[in-house]
């Protein structure tokens, strides 16, 4: 059985991406930085909560410590926590709001990937799945056509185009494991005040299609529910 551990499962991508893998007979771990709203999730989910804050070293070793004692390894990682961070203004936004949105969105990935790394090799098919954005998309955001291209939010998008360049970056350096990026597209989520078009199914596509690869399956790649996406 595949094991699965999903950051930021509470809500939203993450609870949907956990519901449908433990529908696809995933063993999945909840992870997030709630108790509470993680164990509800958990126990409405049939999957087992884990706390973990992406942002803190101790919390994430903990988060290790608790899955390797109970599952032993995972076959599967999906880094989902992520923040929009500020709505100010470009010419408003401060060093300090940068280092918030992009402890989250990068660094949090970094730091839990490295942590859970040694549990992923124990597996005999390791799968990273990195939720990026088509906001991170140098392509979408130039292309007035696309509903990437309307919005101006720089520290999500900066910190987006840089998970997307650290999944490629991994799944260069590691042969053994594969790593892709998914982008979920305009989805209805918090993010937007639930205003995006499509569902949260839809927009867990490509993750769920990410995490279920085979053995055969792509690595360094980024995609949407529709395919590849322009880098």
């Amino acid at each position: 059985m595949t094991t699965t551990f999903i950051t930021g499962a509470n809500k939203s991508l993450g609870y949907e991406t956990a519901r449908r893998l433990v529908e696809a007979g995933h063993t999945v771990i909840v992870g997030a930085r709630d108790p509470r709203r993680g164990r509800a999730a958990a126990d409405a989910l049939g999957a087992r909560f884990v706390q973990i804050d992406v942002t803190d070293d101790a919390s994430v070793a903990a988060a290790v410590a608790d899955v390797r004692a109970h599952e032993g390894s995972i076959d599967v990682l999906v880094n989902n926590a992520g923040i929009l961070g500020t709505p100010n203004a470009a010419d408003q936004i401060t060093a300090a709001d940068a280092s918030a949105v992009f402890e989250v969105n990068v660094v949090g990935i970094v730091r839990v990937t490295h942590a859970f790394l040694p549990l992923l090799r124990e597996s005999a098919n390791p799968v990273i799945v990195n939720v990026s954005s088509g906001m991170g998309s140098f392509a979408a955001t130039h292309d007035t056509e696309r509903v990437e291209g309307r919005f101006v939010a720089p520290l999500y998008t900066a910190s987006k185009a840089a998970v997307t360049m650290l999944t490629t970056q991994y799944a260069k350096s590691w042969p053994d494991v594969k790593v892709n990026a998914a982008d979920p597209g305009y989805t209805a989520t918090d993010f937007n005040g639930h205003s995006g078009p499509q569902t949260v199914t839809e927009g867990t596509d490509a993750i769920v299609e990410l995490a279920t690869i085979g053995t055969d399956g792509p690595t360094g790649t980024f995609r949407d529910r529709h395919g590849a996406m322009a880098w």
